[in-house]
């Protein structure tokens, strides 16, 4: 069957719009059975890019690409979509009867995704980045009668702006310097300049500094702790984990096909960026006492680990790249659900809601252990087969001290992820009631514990679909 007629980006901006529509047609029901519809559609359109895993189709000249790279990815965010929606449960009741448009907008978040997955050309995948930061705007502020949440959307919202201009200035100046903004015929056209052009090297320094934003790379991280602090639990876990792979999807493509690293030697730059980001956000993860803070913290060096893979430049790093960025959707989202659920009973993400957790809740007290050992690295978690391949990669491509830095900061890390655990086990209880856990919730937790464990104990699988992916990019 031709892609076009089963497009998974048609059915997700349909399945959004028609949620959207039930919300304003049945103010009564539709909230309530936006939730169901936006798992079950998902699913659907999931199980339609697994089952087009493998097909490639060119639209407009290169504008938009269809491939296993884009599936890899799409495959990646549609899963996401599922584990929040599902994980999310009774958090939101706190939208009263804007429940349908709360999931209408993480919809058309994820189509912004997708479409920046399989952008081949810098204009579609401006439209497909501003589609979903403009749903992450509106989604940030979400909690109307929260004043962390209108100072995260309104943070969001200016520091947003001021990165997306930086991002489409450098778009621009390598416009300027190529005639085209389509990646393969902006690598033709570069072939025979010289690659000190200052218009160039400043067009190509912006555009990365724009994405560093969007992955909160350290210094471009400033936005990150206020904002996953304040915006719903549910954003904040798919802003950690959608908008950060869809920001690599897209930098990595670009890099490779648009300024190939044999004429623009990037690697430097990056492996830099990975260094610094990787130090400055474990180390003050450590003195962080909210949940959240320590997780937008351990977001933000996260984001270096995986630009690790992206600075060695070779293919057990691209590998990497697309190996991690799918795990730590497993593990991200089931520390994060357990979030959600604390903070839905007790009002509080602080490291005190957590106390006595392991009493309470033992389930989410063991979910919660092995996603953040997952995230420290620690076999036989998912997290270590990740940083195995991305450190691996570093080394072939000589960069010995990043994979050092990397391993160090690892092992620091492990301070701060089990002090959460440290605090669900050893703290009091404090008379806290037993936490109930909704069969939805529940799936969600059931589902990460597994993918975490699974691709841990036995990465094969996922390693070889990560490197169908990248040969398409080589």
């Amino acid at each position: 069957m031709p892609y076009q007629l089963l497009a998974p980006e048609i059915l997700v901006a349909l399945l959004g719009i028609l949620i959207l529509m039930a919300g304003l047609v049945l103010p009564g029901r539709g909230p309530k059975a936006a939730g169901l519809l936006s798992i079950c559609g998902v699913l659907a359109t999931l199980a339609v890019v697994i089952w087009q895993f493998n097909q490639e189709a060119v639209f407009f000249e290169g504008v938009y690409q269809v491939d296993s790279y884009s599936n890899f990815f799409k495959v990646l965010f549609l899963s996401a979509a599922v584990l929040i929606f599902a994980m999310a449960g009774r958090y939101t009741d706190l939208f009263g009867l804007r429940q349908s448009e709360w999931f209408s907008f993480m919809l058309f978040a994820t189509l912004g995704m997708m479409v920046m997955a399989s952008s081949g050309d810098l204009i579609t995948l401006y439209v497909g980045l501003e589609l979903m930061t403009i749903s992450f705007y509106i989604l940030s502020a979400y909690l109307l009668n929260d004043g962390l949440s209108a100072e995260a959307g309104l943070k969001y919202l200016i520091l947003g702006a001021l990165s997306s201009a930086v991002l489409l200035f450098g778009m621009s100046l390598i416009y300027a310097s190529s005639g085209s903004t389509v990646f393969d015929q902006i690598y033709r056209a570069l072939q025979p300049l010289p690659t000190t052009q200052p218009v160039l090297i400043a067009g190509i320094i912006m555009l990365i500094a724009g994405f560093g934003f969007k992955i909160a790379l350290v210094p471009f991280h400033m936005w990150a702790p206020d904002i996953y602090q304040g915006s719903p639990t549910p954003v904040t876990a798919y802003l950690a984990v959608g908008s950060k792979a869809a920001a690599f999807a897209a930098l990595l493509r670009v890099l490779l096909l648009a300024l190939p690293v044999e004429h623009f030697n990037w690697t430097l730059l990056l492996a830099v960026l990975a260094a610094v980001t990787i130090v400055a956000g474990n180390l003050i993860a450590l003195a962080q006492s909210n949940v959240k803070r320590l997780l937008a913290y351990s977001s933000i060096a996260q984001a270096g680990y995986i630009l690790v893979g992206l600075s060695a430049a070779n293919v057990y790093g691209f590998k990497g790249v697309l190996f991690y960025a799918m795990l730590y959707v497993f593990s991200n989202v089931g520390a994060f659900a357990v979030t959600t659920l604390v903070e839905t009973q007790s009002g509080s993400s602080d490291m005190e809601a957590f106390s006595g957790l392991a009493k309470r809740a033992p389930m989410l007290a063991a979910v919660m252990t092995v996603c953040m050992l997952s995230l420290a690295g620690i076999p036989p978690m998912a997290g270590f087969a990740g940083k195995f391949y991305l450190f691996s990669g570093a080394i072939q491509s000589g960069y010995i001290w990043l994979a050092f830095v990397g391993l160090i900061m690892s092992m620091v890390s492990v301070y701060y992820y089990l002090n959460v655990s440290r605090v669900m086990y050893i703290g009091s209880n404090d008379g806290g009631e037993t936490l109930a856990v909704p069969v939805m919730a529940r799936l969600a937790l059931l589902v990460c514990l597994a993918g975490t464990l699974l691709i841990g104990i036995y990465p094969e699988p996922l390693s070889h679909f990560a490197e169908l992916a990248v040969q398409v990019l080589r």
